[in-house]
């Protein structure tokens, strides 16, 4: 009994060593268990962001199996567990260890975060995703979040956005003075200096603010949701330039102490999953979005149009002078400007000799 015990022993030990050599985790390393909170800007239920494929539930439930439990996220939408845009706060502070929301919300902490949301007349989302996994962009978020504690990856992308819902026809610059309008970012700041009075709100206040009155247009994201809002019960016009958002990410915020925690393998399964949702929502919004526009239209009498030619060069004109002055006031501002313009310059050339001749030559 006891010469066959060692010798059970021993060769377990040596199994032991063997994985250890090739690689492989060990037991104890592999049994550890970790238990985080991500919050969210959207409320419990809201399509894309907080349901479906490629949602803060989705990517919780992905690194959940992929991990085999070892990782469990427990997501609150926003107002559960603290307002809609204190995620920032929340996971600096380490009350909780991620946030998923979009960077543009957090101008007011750092104007470079908002390049890694949407630029206005920007990259799409197959750019915006070149720049990002491989010219360089999440290094720089990282960087921007650095002095905060925090590190962020894209984990979802709506494509492109809708210009938004007006209760009247914009015919002229003229027209947005002394509108009241819901949109972030830094679209709001090019809105604000023509004239606009600019609102962020969360989700779920844009449609009884524009319903009331208290707001004469809204953006939000694109037919399907805004749909499910009822936009289209409160106002009529629904322009489609989508000047402002051309794709537009989804943030995945991590307290960086509660990051440099998980192994090696965790951190990965987490990048992947978050890789994963960035595709899969995106794709989902083609689908939805393809479908919701063609009922507006055909049945509930929206009048869908782009914003006149002028109205655009305004808004265009007024985005480089936006730009240029938050460059000219930050270094971090300037290096993250220079790197996402100097991607784009180089995939619009590229662009322009295969999606725009394909779109022009080829789909009919």
């Amino acid at each position: 009994m006891t010469s066959t015990r060692r010798s059970l022993l021993g060769q377990a030990s040596v199994a032991a060593a063997a994985g250890t050599a090739l690689g492989f985790p060990m037991i104890a390393r592999a049994q550890q268990s970790f238990n985080w909170k991500m919050t969210s800007a959207y409320p419990k239920g809201s399509p894309f962001y907080m349901d479906g494929p490629g949602s803060a539930t989705d990517l919780a439930k992905r690194i959940a199996d992929m991990s085999g439990g070892r990782l469990k996220i427990q997501v609150f939408g926003a107002g559960e567990l603290i307002p809609a845009f204190e995620g920032f706060d929340a996971v600096r502070a380490g009350t909780v260890e991620m946030n998923h929301a979009n960077s543009y919300f957090w101008t007011g902490k750092t104007f470079a975060a908002q390049y890694f949301t949407a630029v206005p007349f920007g990259l799409n989302f197959q750019g915006m995703n070149g720049w990002l996994y491989d010219g360089g962009g999440i290094d720089l978020w990282n960087e921007v979040y650095a002095p905060f504690g925090m590190v962020a990856m894209p984990c979802g992308n709506t494509g492109v956005q809708m210009t938004g819902w007006f209760k009247k026809e914009i015919k002229s610059v003229a027209d947005l003075k002394g509108l009241k309008m819901r949109i972030p970012g830094l679209a709001g700041k090019v809105y604000a200096n023509l004239g606009v009075d600019v609102k962020v709100l969360p989700g779920g206040e844009i449609f009884p603010a524009l319903e009331r009155g208290v707001i004469d247009a809204a953006e939000f994201v694109g037919p399907y949701q805004d749909r499910r809002l009822g936009l289209q019960k409160a106002a009529k016009y629904y322009y489609t330039t989508g000047w402002h958002e051309a794709a537009t990410v989804s943030e995945l915020l991590i307290n960086k102490a509660a990051w440099d925690k998980l192994p090696k393998d965790l951190q990965a399964i987490v990048s992947n999953a978050a890789a994963a949702c960035n595709v899969i929502s995106e794709g989902w919004c083609q689908k939805a979005n393809s479908e919701a526009m063609e009922d507006l239209v055909k049945n509930q009498k929206v009048i869908a149009k782009p914003l006149p030619d002028s109205v655009i060069a305004a808004l265009r004109a007024e985005t480089v002078k936006v730009l240029a002055e938050a460059v000219a006031k930050d270094p971090l501002v300037k290096k993250v400007h220079d790197s996402y313009m100097g991607f784009k310059a180089k995939y619009d050339r590229w662009v322009e000799v295969s999606e725009e001749q394909y779109h022009t030559k080829v789909r009919g």
